[in-house]
């Protein structure tokens, strides 16, 4: 079984790397260390990382002959939620937040995965909602590693 070992994010547009496979998880599945996966060629991927990460989409897994698979984000049923204005947007993500909800908060819409009783209670709230079927890609909580995907790399000890 092929194994990698270690992650090169997307963010370093490294493209020298030849890609041998893509794999296309959902967003709950790219938080891993050691697991394994089946490849979208039907093949097995041993994943075996020094630490846990969270996988983004376009990362690569680096096997051991220097080749790569490809992470891809899988489309997810999600929710697009939109505020009436830059107050309101705020407020809606408060609530959301306060409810422990994964949430993907961009400048203009706030998408989270579908859910009829949250959906109730953002329409409660004022809030424009439309189903949409798209890659998931929420914030991380404050407890997170945050070195993962920034590169933000001292200690706030």
């Amino acid at each position: 079984m092929l194994t990698a070992h270690k992650v090169v994010r997307a963010s370093t547009g490294d493209q020298t790397i030849p890609v041998f496979d893509t794999i296309t998880l959902p967003h709950d599945e790219r938080h891993l260390r050691r697991k394994r996966l089946i490849m979208d060629s039907g093949e097995a991927l041993m994943v075996d990382l020094p630490k846990a990460v969270h996988l983004g989409h376009g990362d690569l897994l680096l096997l051991r002959d220097d080749k790569a698979v490809e992470v891809r984000a899988a489309t997810e049923p999600l929710t697009e939620i939109r505020a009436k204005d830059a107050t309101h947007h705020a407020a809606l993500c408060w609530h959301i937040g306060n409810r422990h909800l994964k949430a993907q908060i961009e400048k203009d819409r706030i998408l989270i995965l579908r859910d009829p009783v949250i959906h109730t209670m953002l329409e409660g709230l004022g809030a424009h909602l439309h189903l949409v079927d798209e890659p998931f890609h929420p914030v991380h909580g404050a407890y997170h590693d945050h070195d993962q995907q920034s590169g933000h790399r001292h200690s706030h000890g």
